[in-house]
């Protein structure tokens, strides 16, 4: 009689999904390897602008490195006294979302053998500028809601495909940040 073994997982959605699943069963046997610190370096420019790089990180017990750093500038728009040489970090903020939502339905489908053929994500988020600009002190500085819109299509049925937006969002770093809060220190060095 033969052993009842499932089918290994192919590559699918563009996800390695046999490096995912080893990734995960790696990670749950040794769980000192899953603390991770990810790190962005910002420099004002000019303005309102600035430019983030993202390169070292702390990851599987040691220092890391991306393939080459990445960048990222945040301004504001002219009607917001800025020059508009890129998105406003509130926009960063929903792009960061969005992307962390789109890789785990990404990553869920594969694991669960869904194809997907397509998925779109729209974040809006609300925000009342007399809070920033200090106009009233009764007006959060942040977002007063955000709303997270999916299409997604894919060769299962609409519930499965429901269920994968579901896990994504129950498993979201981001999402997980926004809806819980994280304590967050600020610490200043003044250079004269």
């Amino acid at each position: 009689m033969q052993p009842n073994t499932k089918p290994a997982r192919l590559p699918l959605n563009g996800v390695d999904t046999p490096n995912l699943l080893a990734t995960i069963n790696f990670v749950a046997g040794q769980p000192e390897l899953a603390k991770f610190q990810f790190r962005a370096h910002n420099e004002w420019i000019e303005g309102t602008h600035s430019k983030t790089v993202m390169n070292g990180f702390f990851g599987a017990g040691q220092e890391q490195k991306h393939e080459k750093p990445h960048y990222a500038d945040a301004d504001h728009p002219a009607i917001l006294c800025g020059a508009d040489n890129a998105p406003t970090p509130v926009e960063w903020l929903l792009h960061g979302l969005a992307g962390c939502l789109m890789a785990g339905v990404a990553n869920i489908a594969a694991a669960r053998g869904i194809k997907l053929t397509k998925v779109k994500c729209s974040v809006d988020g609300d925000i009342d500028l007399r809070g920033i600009l200090g106009i009233s002190d009764e007006v959060r500085n942040g977002f007063q809601n955000i709303q997270v819109s999916f299409e997604i299509e894919g060769d299962a049925p609409a519930e499965k495909l429901q269920q994968l937006v579901e896990q994504s969002r129950a498993r979201s770093a981001v999402f997980d940040v926004l809806t819980k809060g994280v304590p967050v220190t600020v610490g200043i060095k003044t250079i004269q």
